[in-house]
């Protein structure tokens, strides 16, 4: 297979999942890896795709927001091992308020047997995966959703999603980011769920965000929070030693979830 024709395999791959690994190309393509990377590095360089951590993502304009289906296939033992991780920092008796996002989801889904929190989302998601009846309805965590305009992410946001997670206090604020950047901070694609994160933000006493290492680097059209705002991050372990260091140096603490060991 010549090069040209490998690449083109490699971008409807792409097209098809929003992402790629290197091991599942060369095992499909019949080639190494390091031809795998060679031909990666080549089609980051023409703009055509972002080289990450093993492999590749889709490449979006800033303003352009993928819808959640779309992501929920992407990085999900990341998902699951950085869901895992956050979820051992939520303590019984708490109220902490989630954003949405398919990581945060994948959070909420551990914490579906703690009657003892209390939780404010703006998330459709999140509300239906807390509020599907478990099999003792007493197990449940009490939960408020916010009201407001849907968006591709399954966010609700605007002045009636801010007003009402606004009359709350919370003592954490779990966030998920479309990206994150030590220059540009954290940000979205979205005006008006800018607007709402920093809402989500503003009634917290701590910030936790979910991010898994694809988001590293990725910067959307509108911050709402710099690193050094966020108390702490949580990451898998695919994020680059000189990522984590960058990292790590802004925000207050760096967790590293171990993918190998997610459940």
């Amino acid at each position: 297979m010549l090069a040209a024709e490998r690449r083109d395999a490699i971008l409807r791959a792409l097209h098809a999942g929003g992402a790629v690994r290197v091991a599942d190309l060369a095992a499909e393509l019949d080639v190494s890896e390091m031809t795998v990377r060679r031909d990666l590095d080549a089609l980051d360089a023409q703009n055509l795709l972002r080289k990450v951590h093993g492999g590749a993502m889709a490449r979006h304009n800033r303003g352009e927001e993928p819808w959640s289906s779309v992501k929920a296939a992407q990085q999900r033992a990341e998902k699951a091992a950085i869901a895992a991780l956050a979820a051992e920092t939520v303590e019984d008796g708490m109220t902490i308020a989630i954003s949405a996002g398919t990581t945060t989801t994948e959070f909420a889904r551990r914490l579906r047997h703690r009657p003892s929190i209390t939780v404010i989302t703006n998330s459709v998601s999140v509300f239906a995966v807390l509020t599907d009846p478990p099999a003792d309805a007493a197990e449940a965590a009490h939960v408020y959703l916010s009201g407001g305009v849907r968006t591709p992410s399954d966010a609700l946001v605007g002045p009636i999603a801010d007003a009402a997670i606004g009359s709350f206090r919370v003592d954490s604020t779990y966030l998920g980011v479309h990206g994150f950047d030590p220059d540009a901070g954290l940000t979205t694609p979205n005006i008006a769920e800018a607007q709402t994160n920093r809402t989500l933000i503003e009634i917290g006493a701590r910030l936790v965000v979910l991010a898994d290492h694809t988001k590293f680097g990725e910067v959307g059209t509108n911050v709402f929070a710099r690193l050094p705002q966020v108390h702490t991050l949580v990451v898998d372990d695919g994020l680059a030693a000189d990522d984590r260091a960058v990292t790590a140096a802004q925000v207050g603490t760096l967790m590293i979830a171990d993918v190998t060991g997610a459940v």
